[in-house]
């Protein structure tokens, strides 16, 4: 107890008592939000409870995680709120200059800033029970019609609740912060000492420093090189319980913030209606009027098979690096896939970047520039191979390298499809080699017993694995002794290794006969010289499928990531809506490609490449037929090329704003 007296009497020798008086409010304060925050997330989990599964309900453990991770978000949202009221504390506390005009302005700033809050939570419930999305910037798209919208809201019945909730909740603080103020004002107003030691207001200054940074920490949310997104509430497979943790707030800044940057401006390749018009006649489809003008049913031509699928996205692997296509003798253990599988030697990635990679392998639509469609606070719901897997009974599962919220990965995966995320946060930490988490045989390794888990449950599983080695910083093991001297080869030999490591350890497997292995690049890189405006290594990416029954052939129709889907899907006999721009590679064709690489849009056929940049407004062609590309006038055949990319994209760029992207 004495220790305790001593600890006491010691800081207020060092720190004055008025600079502690306001710590003790603004923590209150703090405190105080936290607690009407969870209010609402409380008041939101009982009004959606009926739409929980029956053994969701029953399961307090998660219902607890959601809350913590609801607390979590909240304390990022109130660390935004105590900024400005620490800075000024701090600096008050630094210049020994207290009084009314400093306890009223930060009193009227809290209930403010708090007032707008509690308005979004109190408005996120009834929103989120109609449109299961949390409370995000499409709710502008309203402000024109603000009679009309308030009208809704304000005699629609079943919204009484919310609004009441909302001013009793606000009632509430507003008293406590008045109470809270009253008690800050009184001991700040007693007698000062006669002489100040200038100790003290360095004192102050540097604690109240040294909180501020600890405020910067709390609004990042989280250590590492990426503050934190939405995709950290996410951890079941529940969509309520996901987003039961994000605040609204949050969500809505964010959202709104998200909608202002450059990459996510609306695309202007050519009129809306010709775009979907042309883009209906280029895959022959007539659409289906509840889902989208793209939408139709695909009938199976054969019983369902069954069949697991192991999908291997290959980072940064452009067709170019593969002995099979014309590179060296990097990648044995690719090749020998290749020759025997089913192998396509010419295979486009959508983008290049990985997120355009798994947009359009898994979703099926094209990349729209340098956009990150997974990216943002608003998740969207695509139908897709993840999603109609699921829907056939599939354990679907996602295994990626580095930490689940890397762009946003984890939330979008989880409500598109995806029962199981496995990242850097599930992995020893003696096993994370760089920022971008596990090295490529790690992740292997790890995948395999949780395949054979998977298996072992009885149902098939869709897998998707996600690779990164080959992209710097490149890590190599110890030992590994590779054929070249030079670092960019040798992480494309361990990259190939690990691929042919894993394949041996699965043919060990019960579950490996049955199963449909598709290898794919995420995108390319460069290789070689550049020669045109966009160098092909950067999007021409090697498609292999193998398995049991797959006879080895080598395909050289065009084909797109956005057609991987459709083909996996036909090769197990499964009927299903489909409302994206893939097509079965088996049975349809293709007359060119296209393809995105940021600010660029390219398509190509056998003797054309047409590549535009729509922000310089330059258009580049050229002929195709020798070794290198000779640029050239534009003629027909370029402009063919023109309309099939621009329809397609600003076809993709309708159905996602529209969002007519599912296939129910």
């Amino acid at each position: 107890m004495n220790c305790k007296l001593d600890l006491v009497s010691k800081i207020k020798q060092y720190v004055s008592r008025e600079f502690l008086h306001s710590l003790k409010y603004l923590l209150q304060v703090h405190l105080m939000a936290l607690g009407a925050m969870s209010a609402f997330r409380v008041l939101m989990l009982c009004t959606l409870w009926e739409q929980l599964p029956e053994d969701v309900r029953h399961a307090p453990a998660m219902h607890a995680q959601a809350m913590l991770r609801g607390v979590w978000f909240d304390n990022v949202v109130a660390c935004y709120i105590l900024a400005l009221p620490l800075v000024l504390v701090t600096l008050v506390g630094a210049l020994d200059h207290y009084g009314s005009k400093v306890v009223r302005p930060i009193g009227i700033f809290f209930g403010t800033a708090y007032c707008l809050v509690f308005m979004a939570c109190a408005g996120n419930i009834p929103y989120f029970a109609y449109f299961t999305k949390v409370l995000n910037s499409s709710i502008w798209n309203w402000a024109e019609h603000g009679s009309t919208t308030l009208g809704m809201m304000f005699t629609e019945a079943s919204y009484y609740l919310y609004i009441a909730a909302f001013f009793l909740i606000f009632a509430l603080f507003c008293w406590g912060l008045t109470r809270l103020g009253k008690a800050w004002r009184t001991s700040i107003s007693g007698p000062k000492e006669q002489r100040r030691h200038w100790a003290k207001n360095v004192s102050n200054l540097a604690i109240g420093l040294a909180l501020c940074g600890l405020c910067m920490f709390g609004i990042r949310g989280r250590t590492g090189y990426n503050p934190i997104k939405v995709s950290a509430a996410y951890f079941c497979d529940n969509p309520i319980l996901n987003q039961l943790g994000v605040n609204p707030a949050f969500c809505l800044l964010q959202s709104t913030l998200d909608d202002r940057r450059a990459e996510n401006k609306r695309l202007h390749l050519m009129d809306d209606a010709k775009a979907v018009a042309q883009a209906q006649l280029l895959l022959g489809r007539k659409g289906l009027p509840h889902l989208s003008p793209l939408a139709r049913e695909v009938k199976a031509d054969k019983a369902p098979t069954r069949q697991n699928v192991v999908l291997v996205l290959m980072e940064s692997m452009s067709a170019k690096l593969t002995g099979t296509q014309g590179g060296t003798n990097l990648t044995p253990a690719i090749d020998s896939l290749a020759r025997g599988g089913l192998c396509f030697t010419n295979c486009y990635s959508a983008g290049t970047h990985t997120n355009h990679g798994l947009y359009a392998t898994l979703y099926s639509f094209p990349s729209i520039m340098k956009r990150n469609a997974m990216k943002g606070s608003a998740i969207p719901n695509y139908s897709g191979l993840p999603t109609v897997l699921a829907q056939e009974g599939y354990h679907t599962l996602f295994f990626m390298t580095h930490e689940a919220q890397y762009d946003n990965m984890n939330a979008f995966l989880r409500t598109n499809g995806y029962q199981d995320v496995y990242a850097e946060e599930d992995y020893p930490k003696e096993k994370i080699a760089n920022h971008f988490g596990v090295a490529d045989d790690y992740l292997f390794e790890y995948a395999l017993p949780v395949l054979r888990r998977s298996h072992e449950a009885g149902r098939p599983f869709f897998a998707t694995l996600l690779t990164i080695s080959n992209h710097p910083p490149y890590v190599l093991p110890k030992g590994f002794q590779g054929k070249s001297k030079d670092m960019e080869d040798q992480i494309v030999e361990y990259a190939d290794r690990c691929i042919g490591d894993f394949m041996r350890r699965a043919a060990q497997e019960a579950w490996y006969e049955n199963t449909i292995f598709v290898f794919v690049g995420d995108h390319g890189k460069m290789v070689g010289q550049a020669d045109c405006e966009l160098p092909e290594s950067y999007n021409h990416v090697p498609l292999i499928f193998y398995g049991k029954g797959i006879l080895p052939q080598t395909n050289t129709s065009w084909a797109g990531q956005v057609d991987i889907s459709a083909t996996i899907l036909g090769m197990l006999g499964i009927s299903y809506t489909q409302n994206n721009f893939g097509i079965d590679l088996l049975k349809e064709h293709r007359p060119c490609i296209f393809y995105t690489a940021d600010n660029t849009v390219a398509a190509r056929d056998e003797k054309h490449l047409y590549v535009y940049n729509p922000d310089a407004e330059q258009e580049f062609c050229y002929d195709i037929q020798g070794a290198t590309p000779r640029s050239v006038a534009m003629n027909e055949e370029h402009q063919i090329l023109r309309e099939y990319c621009f329809s397609m994209l600003q076809a993709t760029e309708v159905l996602v704003e529209q969002g007519r992207t599912l296939n129910k």
